[in-house]
């Protein structure tokens, strides 16, 4: 529930339709969830104002683009007050080859999803970028050498 109003079961078939394919008509969308247009456009508005949808974007081929390389980076830092956590939080927000960046409570502190063209880009991103944020103290690198299911698909 956000903003005190509840999301209901055409709410949440709109939702479910929209994470399948974001660039539907509202006419489709209207037809896949049993509402008709105006109403369908209506809860479609308040779900974004409500923040229940926060966007939309598109989905690209990583392999085309030459970034098919995925490593997960375990990171441990050296203080973990929260200044320490915000500043590393702000810093690795700003890197390109951080597709994913999760606070993980266990023996380490970050899990950072890295994409890269290859292992020697990596290697440069590891050494040059994630070993300089704020307050990182080890890491630990995991290389995927296939991905079962990504974005969702």
């Amino acid at each position: 529930m956000a903003n005190g109003r509840e999301i209901d079961q055409f709410d949440h078939r709109i939702i479910e339709a929209l994470v399948a394919d974001g660039r539907m008509s509202i006419t489709d969308l209207a037809k896949k969830v049993g509402l008709s247009n105006t109403p369908c456009q209506v809860r479609l508005k308040r779900l974004i104002e409500d923040g229940y949808i926060l966007g939309f974007r598109a989905i690209v081929d990583v392999k085309k683009l030459g970034k098919n390389h995925v490593a997960f980076t375990e990171v441990k830092l050296s203080d973990t007050r929260e200044h320490a956590l915000k500043a590393f939080n702000i810093a690795a927000h700003k890197l390109q080859e951080v597709e994913e960046c999760h606070m993980i409570a266990g023996a380490f502190d970050y899990l950072l999803k890295i994409r890269t063209s290859d292992i020697a880009n990596y290697r440069l991103v590891l050494g040059e970028k994630i070993s300089s944020l704020p307050f990182v103290a080890s890491t630990s690198t995991f290389v995927a050498m296939e991905a079962v299911k990504e974005n969702g698909a």
